[in-house]
């Protein structure tokens, strides 16, 4: 079966083209070896580039800042679910990186002084949580857009191969474990290869489409997630969604926290600042899980706005037309393209939208993905890697801080990217591809093409992301997560009956999102599962049944450090959980011991 289909032999195989996966590419493309990137997309569309507000990095440009301030944001951030080496991994390469990203060419604002614009963020601060601080290095509100034209620009000069409208399908892996390639589509001709590599890297992003609401991209369906599930490995603390305070009211779109950061007021609908109730110190700069809850809570005691008091307002009118236009020029054209909103003159409606997975496939801190085996919770698998926001080192735990995305992305595509080119590919031969290599592959396609009755994969997706809505919002309660669960079983049954009318091969969008939805159903089921087993409130993951009494709504002290300071594992085969421990335990500094996140 196998023999039939064309074979290319990589050093390594790149599925994504977002920030992470070109910045891993870059690194590889420069040691010469042989690297082939694989995007739905062409390099510039991926999802990154709708990141608006900045990277996270203690320069110091602005106000007092160093990196053990960002690393403790960072773990009070995660709710102590963040493992405190990587973090602090991260936070000592935030300046180097983004240095390293200036040099590239990345077209930073600056200041009068010529150093890099460093905005205000949510939950960033100085001197351990004192005061907000200036860390979010920003190029206007446009910061992902540069960031990943810049290092496609770098890639291209670097000779790296780009497999663009191309879909990863399934991870090929031999008797031993190892991983040895991936199966791919080629959505121009339909004809399925295979892409033999002695290290495959998946960067293939979140999977934020298993929501009715969000502001993710049409093509983050969660491959990554799926492909690895799909090949026994357990996806990593997947309950954790992150709804962001400000998608545009009944669009979805992102409004960057850098319009609070650049000094914008949410407002009730009796004009009150009420984050002055919710977080007296840090006010609209409060962590995003921690604004959505309070932004919920407003409209759920009646205090929403509009005819059906179910948005919140954000007010810019107060920051003049001058800064909006040099900080904020796209959320003006956004208030105007998706809200008919001026918002030098008038605000603008809100509501929380989810926005990313903190979860993912388990890594370490050099990408490379672990998995329990024989007593160890981190048993490298060989030549396989994962990174950017599919991944999960952990350094987001419960809830990740603005700015640290796309930090994430650089800090470990060049990690990972180094990582493997110390391996010294260049030497080393390919492994075996078994004599089954294609065949999962092969028997999905064929089940699709052989069908004569069923459903229409929308239909299906669009009731996913109806129940995932329903079931795992802001605030949850167990009775609903439990039914989100046997919703969910039910639903994976019907993606086991998609009926594909269009068997033509060419460009066929069909078959591609059929294949998408067999992704989606993996993170949903892992994410409501994870989530109706976790019996307590932490970070993103807030449930009614564990909550704080009432008077301090937004503080969930439901949080149980004795029982659940525990990263969650499910695996796809008989939707199963297993649990490892967070690591407490930086690299070089002192444990920073959990304490009740205030603000």
């Amino acid at each position: 079966m196998t023999a039939k289909i064309s074979t290319r032999k990589f050093d390594v195989v790149i599925v994504g083209a977002g920030g992470s996966g070109m910045r891993a590419s870059l690194q590889l493309a420069r040691a010469g070896l042989n690297v082939a990137v694989l995007s739905k997309v062409f390099p510039t569309r991926s999802h990154t580039v709708a990141a608006q507000g900045g990277i996270g990095a203690s320069l110091g440009n602005m106000s007092e800042d160093n990196w053990h301030y960002h690393f403790y944001d960072t773990v009070k951030g995660s709710d102590w679910l963040g493992d405190q080496d990587a973090i602090e991994f991260m936070c000592r390469e935030a300046p180097k990186v983004v240095y390293e990203l200036e040099h590239f060419g990345m077209p930073f604002d600056r200041n009068a002084d010529g150093t890099i614009y460093q905005r205000p963020f949510g939950g960033h601060t100085a001197n351990y949580g004192e005061k907000p601080v200036q860390r979010a290095c920003a190029a206007a509100d446009r910061t992902g857009h540069a960031l990943l034209h810049t290092l496609y620009q770098q890639n291209v000069k670097a000779r790296t191969q780009f497999f663009v409208e191309w879909m990863a399908l399934d991870i090929i892996r031999d008797a031993e474990g190892d991983a040895v390639g991936v199966t791919a589509l080629e959505m121009e001709t339909g004809e399925v290869h295979i892409l033999h590599a002695k290290t495959v890297l998946l960067a293939t992003g979140g999977a934020g489409r298993i929501f009715a609401a969000s502001t993710n991209a049409f093509i983050n369906t969660g491959d990554g997630l799926g492909m690895a599930a799909r090949a026994g490995i357990p996806l990593e603390d997947m309950e954790f969604w992150q709804f962001h305070p400000t998608g545009v009211a009944g669009a979805g779109v992102l409004l960057t926290e850098g319009c609070r950061g650049e000094g914008a007021i949410l407002r009730n609908a009796n004009g009150e600042r009420f984050m002055e109730r919710y977080a007296p110190t840090l006010k609209d700069l409060a962590p995003r899980d921690f604004v959505s809850r309070s932004m919920d809570q407003e409209i759920k005691e009646g205090r929403g706005c509009g005819p059906n008091k179910d948005y919140i307002l954000l007010d810019m009118t107060h920051l003049g037309a001058e800064t909006i236009a040099k900080r904020l020029p796209s959320v003006q054209e956004i208030g105007h393209n998706f809200a008919n909103v001026d918002i030098t003159k008038e605000p603008i409606p809100v509501v929380p939208t989810i926005h990313y997975q903190m979860g993912g496939i388990p890594t370490n801190v050099h990408g490379q993905v672990v998995v329990p085996k024989n007593g160890k919770h981190n048993d490298i698998i060989n030549g396989l890697y994962a990174v950017g926001e599919c991944s999960c080192v952990s350094v987001h735990g419960a809830n990740r801080l603005g700015t640290n995305s796309l930090l994430d992305l650089l800090v470990f595509g060049r990690a990972a990217g180094n990582h493997i080119v110390d391996f010294n590919l260049k030497t080393k031969s390919h492994k075996d591809l078994p004599k089954d290599a294609a065949d999962r592959t092969l028997a999905r396609l064929a089940r699709l093409d052989g069908t004569t009755s069923g459903e229409y994969a929308q239909d299906v997706a669009n009731d996913i992301r109806s129940a995932m809505q329903q079931h795992a919002g802001v605030f949850r309660t167990q009775a609903g997560m439990d039914e989100g669960v046997t919703k969910i079983a039910a639903l994976r049954e019907r993606v086991a009956n998609l009926e594909l009318k269009d068997k033509s091969k060419v460009f066929n969008t069909a078959r591609v999102e059929a294949l998408e939805v067999e992704n989606l159903i993996e993170a949903a089921q892992a994410t409501m599962v994870s989530a109706a087993a976790r019996k307590e409130c932490r970070g993103a993951h807030t449930v009614y049944d564990y909550e704080h009494p009432a008077d301090h709504p937004t503080a969930p002290l439901g949080r149980d450090d004795a029982n659940w300071m525990k990263h969650t594992l499910w695996y796809s085969e008989g939707s199963r959980l297993d649990y490892k421990p967070v690591n407490l335990k930086p690299m070089t500094v002192d444990t920073v011991p959990p304490k009740v996140r205030t603000f």
